[in-house]
């Protein structure tokens, strides 16, 4: 992948955030929160507008400025979104499939947690999670600095 993850976000099947994870320092959250926020909006109207056998992986949701967002959603409407510098060259469609595959089984791991309440409105605020999207970013954005 020739572009890096500046943030990970997981919002709630009732559009609460359930996490953010910001891998940039040139940005503040704030400014990750309000493109989490925004993208519910696109998120919403694919699925709603889409095909009723809508594959999990929504693409590119819309870019902005260096960064592009891309979106996820499960089956129980627990929705991802990658926020992705765009520096140079594309982003391939598989790249960010598998991306999101890892969040998603992160995530998986998560709710598997018989202490873990899945109808709760709370933020994850597990240690394991944590690590786990950190990895995720970390090996992409590695790989980032390793391709060039």
């Amino acid at each position: 992948m020739s572009n890096e993850i500046n943030c990970i976000a997981l919002i709630g099947k009732q559009n609460n955030p359930l996490y953010l994870k910001n891998f940039s320092n040139t940005h503040p959250d704030l400014k990750y929160h309000y493109i989490a926020h925004t993208s519910i909006d696109v998120i919403e109207e694919r699925v709603a507008s889409g095909p009723k056998n809508l594959d999990l992986y929504l693409g590119l949701l819309y870019a902005m400025e260096d960064l592009a967002v891309y979106g996820y959603m499960t089956n129980t409407r627990v929705k991802f979104v990658a926020v992705v510098s765009v520096t140079e060259g594309i982003i391939r469609d598989a790249e960010m499939k598998t991306i999101f595959k890892k969040i998603h089984s992160a995530y998986l791991s998560q709710i598997c947690n018989p202490f873990y309440n899945l109808d709760s409105q709370q933020s994850i605020d597990s240690k394991a999670f944590s690590r786990a999207i950190e990895a995720i970013g970390a090996n992409t954005n590695t790989k980032t600095t390793m391709d060039i």
